[in-house]
């Protein structure tokens, strides 16, 4: 359970690197891959002090990494234009809107968007390499409540 937390606990810190000394804001997405991780943090620092049974602990934490997983993937589709992201993050059609609509649209739309990829190494973005680890995380996970059975 503690290695799976501290991979949670890595990705993050590498998300934040990115963030403050590579000057990359996130997006609406990005952040809410965030928290996932968060919660896995925390279950592991609730494993560590042994405030509930194993098993709980290495579900949730299962479930926190499956979560941020397919958020990651939901992101990446987003990304590619395999499917539309949340409005308010995302592209949107502009047909039957008046000039005023869209300039109300234009002013309150982020300054990131969340269906561009801001960087990617070996052609994967950072939404879709949160994807695979975080499913590997997942295992982890899952591996630990097998062992706490």
């Amino acid at each position: 359970m503690i290695l799976a937390a501290a991979g949670s606990a890595a990705l993050m810190l590498g998300a934040l690197a990115f963030q403050h000394i590579g000057g990359m804001a996130p997006c609406k997405l990005c952040i809410w891959q965030r928290w996932p991780h968060v919660a896995a943090i925390g279950i592991g620092g609730l494993a560590m002090l042994a405030f509930l049974p194993a098993a709980w602990l290495a579900g949730l934490g299962a479930l926190a990494a499956f979560a941020t997983s397919g958020i990651g993937a939901y992101h990446t589709g987003v990304e590619r234009g395999w499917w539309e992201g949340p409005a308010s993050c995302s592209g949107g059609g502009v047909a039957g809107q008046s000039a005023q609509d869209l300039f109300a649209q234009i002013m309150a739309a982020p300054l990131i968007r969340c269906d561009e990829v801001p960087w990617e190494m070996f052609g994967l973005s950072m939404a879709s390499w949160n994807a695979l680890v975080s499913l590997g995380l997942a295992g982890l996970w899952l591996m630990a409540l097998r062992a706490a059975r």
